[in-house]
């Protein structure tokens, strides 16, 4: 099989960056031009796969350079907030609104209510230190007094319904996709349009079933990767175990 002349040079370039630390400039395209004996344009369609991976990132007027390793999130019954501290990472966020709406038609399936009835919404920046990482908005069954400056005071949603409502998620289920960056998602994100997102719809209940939330959730494509466990009863059930 042939090998694009692009993805030899991807090769090369992830070799050279293997043992440098992360923020270390890269060199310049007409630099890596001239080392591998190649166009610029193989240069740039090598570079951008790898700012799309994760392993570069380009700054306007600075140059690129090696990125942070992805955030690895383990999807199951938790928060973003706790997904981020298992990892060692400060999880942080930035409230953008707190507000309340009709209910759509899309919201009378996962939240159980009927249009037109009012279902709070929660719209977020989520962080890690300074860097944005993802654009959440929430939608939950119902109003909520105060919602905002709870939220604000706990940094956690999930925490906050909790503990100051009464409304404790006990089991969740995600919905994984991509996307890519509109003009909008860009801005908020602070990423380029165009670039591949993750896109996670999720819907909570509460040990009695109850609806608690449906969210849709933007992620940095580069900075993300999802991890899902799951435990099989082989001692039950070999047969079914030995299937998969």
């Amino acid at each position: 099989m042939k090998v694009p002349k692009y993805y030899r040079v991807k090769r090369e370039i992830l070799a050279l960056i293997a043992d440098l630390p992360t923020g270390a400039a890269v060199p310049t395209e007409r630099e890596f031009a001239e080392q591998f004996d190649t166009s610029r344009t193989t240069v740039r369609q090598a570079i951008a796969e790898l700012v799309i991976e994760g392993r570069l990132e380009r700054t306007q007027g600075r140059g690129t350079f090696v990125s942070q390793p992805k955030l690895m999130q383990v999807r199951q019954a938790t928060s973003f907030s706790q997904d981020l501290a298992a990892e060692g990472w400060s999880p942080g966020s930035r409230i953008l609104a707190v507000t309340v709406e009709q209910a759509t038609d899309a919201m009378v399936g996962p939240l159980r209510v009927e249009p037109g009835q009012p279902v709070q919404r929660v719209e977020r920046l989520r962080t890690r230190g300074d860097e944005v990482i993802a654009h959440e908005v929430a939608h939950l069954p119902g109003v909520f007094p105060g919602l905002a400056e709870h939220l604000a005071a706990t940094g956690s949603l999930y925490r906050t319904l909790a503990e100051v409502y009464g409304r404790v998620v006990d089991a969740v289920e995600d919905s994984v996709e991509t996307t890519l960056a509109d003009p909008v998602a860009a801005d908020l994100l602070g990423v380029d349009t165009g670039l591949p997102l993750l896109l996670v719809h999720r819907t909570a209940w509460d040990a009695q079933g109850q609806p608690v939330e449906w969210t849709r959730s933007l992620f940095r494509g580069d900075r993300f990767r999802f991890v899902a466990r799951h435990r099989l009863d082989d001692v039950k059930h070999p047969a079914a175990a030995e299937s998969h």
